[in-house]
C-alpha cells in the first residue's frame, strides 16, 4: 500500500510482509505500551488467519490486510460478541458507500450478496471477567482482479464496481467509523448497536438452508443473542441454537 501524505488518525505501522498482522501486533503490545487503535497494515501476509483455521488469498499490495487493538477494560468478558457487532457495522457501512447489497454474514463475514468481500479474526484477552485487549484482524478485498484459492466464493470491490480504489483513504474511513462506534460502546448503547447489527445481517428475510451436525435444513433467522447466539427457526417452526462454527450457511452458486 501506498502510504499517503495525508495524516492518519492512529498510530499507524506498515510492514511489507509478515505473517500475520494479528501476530505482529501482539508481539508489539507484548514488548511495548502500545496506544489504543494502533494499526498494522501489510502488503502481503505469509500466513493469514480466518474463523475455522481458513487461509486468506491476497494479492500483494491489491487489497486491505490490517489488524488494529482496542482495550475495552469497561466490558465484560460476556459481552465481547460487541466488538465483534461494532467492527462488523463500521466496514459494512463504509463498503455501503461504494455499492449496495453488503451485509453482514454471522458472526461477522461482510457479503456482497452471495459472495464474501470481507473476513476477521478477533482475539479476545481476558482478565478476571472483564476484556483487557481485543485484537482485530481485518481482510477487505479490495482491487484483486481474479482469486486462484479454493475458497468458494470470494470477490472484491474493483470485481463489483469496475473501479480501482485508493486503499489509505478506505483504511481511514474504517478507522473513523470503527472509533465512532467504540464511543457507542463506551456510552453503553448496546440496544442500539444490536439493532443496527440485526438489520444488517445477510439473510434477515425469509427461509434459507443450512447445515448443521444434523444435516442440511430450512430456517429463518430469528435474532442473535447479546452473546452472540444465532437463534434460527426452521420450517416446523422449532427454534435452533448456535454458537460459532456449530452451523454453516448453504450458499448459492
Amino acid at each position: 500500500m501506498t502510504l499517503s501524505p495525508e495524516p492518519f488518525p492512529f498510530r499507524l505501522v506498515h510492514v511489507d510482509e509478515t505473517n500475520s498482522t494479528n501476530s505482529y501486533l501482539q508481539s508489539l503490545c507484548n514488548a511495548q505500551l502500545v496506544e489504543e487503535f494502533t494499526t498494522v497494515i501489510t502488503d502481503f501476509q505469509t500466513a493469514g488467519r480466518g474463523q475455522r483455521g481458513n487461509s486468506w488469498e491476497s494479492e500483494i499490495g491489491k487489497n486491505l490486510l490490517f489488524s488494529f487493538v482496542l482495550f475495552p477494560k469497561f466490558l465484560e468478558a460476556r459481552r465481547q460478541f460487541l466488538i465483534s457487532q461494532i467492527i462488523s457495522l463500521a466496514i459494512k457501512e463504509e463498503l455501503d458507500t461504494y455499492t449496495p447489497d453488503i451485509s453482514i454474514k454471522w458472526p461477522n463475514d461482510i457479503y456482497w450478496k452471495q459472495k464474501k468481500i470481507c473476513g476477521m479474526l478477533i482475539e479476545n484477552d481476558l482478565m478476571g471477567k472483564q476484556l483487557s485487549q481485543s485484537i482485530a484482524g481485518i481482510g477487505i478485498n479490495i482491487n484483486q482482479e481474479s482469486f486462484f484459492s479454493p475458497a468458494p466464493n470470494p470477490i472484491s470491490l474493483l470485481q463489483i464496481t469496475q473501479k480501482k480504489y485508493d486503499l489509505f483513504t478506505i483504511l481511514k474511513n474504517i478507522m473513523h467509523r470503527i472509533q465512532d462506534y467504540y464511543t457507542l460502546l463506551q456510552q453503553n448503547q448496546v440496544e442500539w448497536i444490536a439493532n443496527h447489527y440485526e438489520k444488517a445481517l445477510f439473510r434477515k428475510e425469509g427461509l434459507h438452508l443450512y447445515k448443521d451436525v444434523n444435516g442440511i435444513f430450512l430456517a429463518r433467522i430469528v435474532q442473535v443473542e447479546a452473546e452472540g447466539r444465532l437463534i434460527l427457526e426452521d420450517e416446523n417452526q422449532r427454534k435452533r441454537n448456535y454458537m460459532f462454527k456449530e452451523v454453516e450457511y448453504i450458499l448459492e452458486r
